[in-house]
């Protein structure tokens, strides 16, 4: 029986992170990084993502990379997939963790029937269209791989209904779109680890709040709520991130792990 560390072992496998560029993409790329395994981050916003890939080249010794990439479009990621093919030869672990889009329309913040497609519509093409996309163009490259993964972020928001409690009074909205785009997601999970497998494990964390400096009100709202009275942060992810790509859930797929400081046991 191969130990523990062997089997987070990751020396010569390569990842792709979309949403590379963000608190989480970043979060998840250092992580990969730690294990050995070689990282591309992918992309819209340019900005930090080829000087991070320098830094975790530099700091682990792997292979790192940035590749800008807009998941709304079908042929962009087209290329993406195909540059990834170019520069790594392979990919091992794919991990769908974009979520938002660059748009100027503001929140509609304001009951369903209020709702507009203005949020919606942007944002449901990078977060789950997006999602389907990568997992389309990225699968041949995964399906040569020995042992394959695709790891989706949903949220907790996707297995259950928001409490709109939170955000009494407050600046912040919680919109339909976020929701319907995070739900599809677990739903794209159980799918492809059907239809992928045996060749591919699919896998779904569903993070609770991320704490971003969120007004004092709603902190302490969502604490309240909590059991392990906190908000998530990157870290808390990270685990569950390695858990998924590594071997160590070689027998495991089509599972959503909700990691919530036990938020969805109430």
């Amino acid at each position: 029986m191969r130990s523990i560390r062997e089997m987070t072992e990751m020396h010569g496998r390569v990842a792709a992170i979309t949403g590379g560029a963000g608190h989480i993409g970043r979060a998840f790329a250092e992580s990969l990084a730690q294990t050995g395994c070689d990282v591309c981050l992918l992309d819209v916003a340019t900005d930090g993502i080829v000087s991070e890939a320098s830094r975790l080249a530099a700091r682990y010794g792997t292979r790192a990379r940035g590749v800008e990439v807009d998941l709304a479009d079908e042929a962009a990621v087209e290329r993406a997939a195909e540059q990834v093919q170019r520069e790594f030869g392979r990919l091992d672990v794919l991990v769908n963790n974009a979520a938002y889009a660059k748009t100027d329309a503001p929140a509609d913040g304001k009951p369903i029937e209020e709702q507009t497609l203005a949020q919606w519509d942007p944002n449901v093409d990078v977060s789950l269209r997006g999602t389907f996309l990568a997992t389309r163009a990225f699968v041949p490259l995964l399906r040569a791989a020995k042992s394959a993964t695709v790891i989706n972020i949903a949220s907790i928001y996707g297995v259950t209904g928001p409490d709109m409690r939170l955000y009494d009074g407050l600046p912040m909205v919680n919109e339909a779109w976020y929701a319907a785009a995070k739900g599809g997601i677990v739903q794209l999970t159980r799918y492809c680890s059907t239809t992928l497998a045996p060749t591919i494990r699919v896998n779904c964390i569903a993070p609770g709040g991320v704490w971003r400096g969120q007004p004092d009100a709603f902190v302490e709202r969502y604490v309240q709520r909590t059991p392990l009275r906190r908000m998530c942060t990157e870290e808390d992810l990270c685990g569950a991130l390695v858990y998924f790509a590594s071997d160590l859930s070689a027998y495991v797929t089509g599972q959503v792990l909700l990691v919530d400081g036990g938020w969805t046991t109430w």
